[in-house]
Order: structure tokens, then sequence, then C-alpha cells
């Protein structure tokens, strides 16, 4: 576990560079994330999953509809085959949608954090999972935040896009989330946290 946790440290880095990138940022615009200092004290949580097989699916649920806290989370849908659907998203305007899993492929979900870091560039997904009548599912979520000391604010910001959320650490978002749920990033947006 160690190994593979290491190994989703440097692909969930590599998807930041390349995230960050996009928008014109380097990890020398987010300090936490600087090679060689930053990096190690992010957070990292490993979650195993196991969805058992349900006589009666519609009546039960996997994990209930919800955003994810984190900056990115990285989803491994298990190996079994075939690979059965579990992972919903909602699409406004179409409603839930399964994602089709790939065999060796790993899911990427956008986090709050990073929907605050990128001023709303990105936007966290809404998702949830439901579970099967025929298979047993494991899947492994992976993950990754800043420190938890670490104010988290908008970096995309100038004239016409002013800062739409106020800083926040993780830990604060986290008590936020257990009051507000879905509703935290509202709560926090244009500063009106606490």
């Amino acid at each position: 576990m160690e190994e593979y946790q290491k190994e989703m440290k440097r692909l969930t880095e590599r998807i930041l560079e390349l995230m960050l990138g996009s928008q014109g940022l380097t990890f020398e615009d987010v300090n936490w994330l600087k090679p060689k200092t930053g990096c190690d004290k992010a957070q990292e949580i490993l979650h195993l999953n196991s969805y058992p097989v349900c006589p009666k699916p519609e009546r039960a649920m996997g994990m209930g509809p919800h955003t994810d806290s984190s900056l990115v989370t990285l989803l491994y849908p298990g190996s079994c085959t075939p690979l059965t659907p579990g992972l919903q998203v909602h699409e406004d305007g179409i409603g839930w949608v399964a994602v089709q899993p790939v065999p060796g492929a790993i899911m990427v979900n956008i986090g709050d954090l990073m929907q605050i870091l990128t001023n709303g560039r990105f936007k966290s997904v809404r998702h949830r999972v439901v579970v099967s009548k025929t298979r047993h599912r494991f899947s492994v979520g992976y993950f990754y935040g800043p420190p938890s000391d670490v104010k988290i604010s908008p970096l995309l910001i100038d004239d016409d896009h002013p800062p739409l959320y106020g800083p926040i650490t993780w830990k604060e978002y986290l008590h936020l989330k257990s009051m507000h749920f879905d509703d935290a990033l509202q709560v926090i947006k244009n500063g009106n946290a606490r």
C-alpha cells in the first residue's frame, strides 16, 4: 500500500502540474507545492471502498451525493472484469450519468479546494456511488490536499475576475462542510465564511 500511495502522489502532482500549467500557473505560484520543499507537506488520504452485492440496489446507496473536499481525487475502479459501473456524476439539466470505467484507467475528480484555488475555473463535480445487484465492487480513492495549516485562496484573479472565495484552510473547510455539506462552497463565496 505504501508503494501504491507513493505512485498516486507522483501521478497527482503531475496532474496538478498540467492543470495549473493549463491556466498559466506553476508550482512556484503555489508555495506549498514547490518541489523539494512543499509537496512533502501535502496531505494524502487513501480510502479503500467495498460495495457488496445488493439484492435491491434501488433501495440502497453505495455513497450518497457529494463533492470531494480535496484538491484532486484519483479513483481506481478495481480490476474485476467486466468492470461494473458504480460512479455517477450529476450533470445539470440531465441528472445522474453513469461513468463507464475503462480497464486499467484511473478517474480524476476535481475537488472543492481546486475550485477555490482556480477561482471557479475548474469545478468540483457532484457525484455518488450506486451498488450492483450482481457484482461486489471494490475501488481505491486517493485524496490529495494542502497541508492542514495552509490557507487556500483564488490564484486566478484580475480586474475581470475578482476573487470568488475567501481564504480558508482544508481543516476549516472540512468543518464548514460538516455543517453545510454541499453548500459549503456557497458559504465561503465572496469571503462569507465563519
